[in-house]
């Protein structure tokens, strides 16, 4: 019988989870909201849409890898802190296993994850440096140095959305920092950017819009069809993204850099006005070396990234020592 995983892709809104094979396919998939919070609610939730899962596949699941926002502790599966989802400390991956006592079951960074499974079966195949950016409500991140998931000392490596670019006149970002690339180039900081230039432009449709229902899917439509309001607010958001972009060239020198979420779907309206402008703050290697990208495996790379952990045993355990915090995904 071929051999396959459960990936799941936990949020705070929703849990998603796949039947996934070794080849990276989904073969099926199961979606329930997430609308409490408590890690009693979110856990059966969670295990419910598992079971789903199970129940459908036609494979040998080797185990269940879920990827988690927050600070995740992969070896014991315990979330240090979620601010998506209000937690500390909270032993998910041991509670998940008591509800699959027979399956190992392996927790990790939900943007890790995704990293992997672009890496693996996705857009970052055939490179050695890679990294993915998810530009959605925030911006998470991974890095692959040399074929090696980057987990770093405290399982932190890859949060880019909380370095700062405009430190001086930038937006307050969640963190409470002023001006984190997060606060200026996520979904996010596309509707700062529109909320910010909307007394330039009184005639806007988008003040049509009540301010609760702007999006940033709704402005960059908008600037797509020539609003003057929106094609201002998408210019200061794509030159807040290329400097975020150029920084990150600066720090790992990736062969590409692969954009998903949300923001991402602009697609060529994106990228053919983000890449010129990365290549005029770049300095550190020769100037069009780093490619950018759209990710492949959009809302899926999560789970299908989960799930090719829990066929490989988990992010870190073909390493030496537990203290080493990178794992080879080539």
């Amino acid at each position: 019988m071929a051999r396959g995983a459960i990936g799941v892709d936990l949020g705070g809104s929703h849990v998603m989870a796949a039947v996934v094979d070794e080849t990276g396919r989904i073969q099926a998939k199961f979606e329930h909201d997430v609308a409490d919070h408590a890690p009693d609610a979110v856990v059966a939730t969670l295990a419910g849409v598992v079971r789903n899962a199970l129940d459908a596949s036609k494979l040998e699941i080797a185990g269940v890898g879920i990827g988690s926002p927050g600070n995740v502790d992969p070896v014991s599966g315990t979330i240090r802190w979620s601010p998506n989802l209000g937690w500390e400390d909270v032993p998910l991956g041991k509670r998940v296993r008591e509800a699959f006592p027979k399956l190992p079951v392996f927790v990790a960074n939900d943007a890790r994850c995704a990293t992997l499974g672009e890496y693996v079966h996705g857009v970052g195949q055939g490179t050695e440096h890679f990294v993915l950016l998810t530009l959605g409500t925030g911006i998470g991140g991974g890095i692959v140095a040399g074929g090696v998931l980057s987990l770093g000392a405290q399982m932190g490596a890859g949060e880019f959305g909380h370095h700062q670019i405009r430190p001086d006149g930038g937006f307050v970002c969640s963190c409470g920092k002023i001006g984190c690339f997060e606060a200026q180039a996520s979904g996010t900081g596309l509707i700062r950017h529109a909320l910010r230039v909307a007394p330039s432009f009184p005639r806007s449709a988008l003040l049509d819009v009540p301010r609760e229902k702007l999006g940033s899917k709704s402005i960059r439509r908008a600037a797509q069809v020539g609003d003057q309001h929106a094609l201002a607010a998408w210019g200061g958001f794509c030159d807040d993204l290329a400097l975020g972009l150029a920084n990150v060239i600066a720090f790992v020198n990736p062969e590409v850099i692969a954009l998903g979420g949300g923001v991402s779907s602009a697609g060529d309206f994106l990228l053919e006005r983000v890449r010129p402008l990365v290549d005029a703050l770049t300095v550190t290697v020769p100037r069009g070396t780093t490619r950018i990208v759209r990710a492949t495996l959009g809302n899926d790379a999560g789970a299908v990234g989960a799930a090719t952990a829990a066929l490989r045993g988990g992010l870190i355990a073909t390493l030496p020592a537990p203290s080493q915090l990178a794992v080879s995904v080539s």
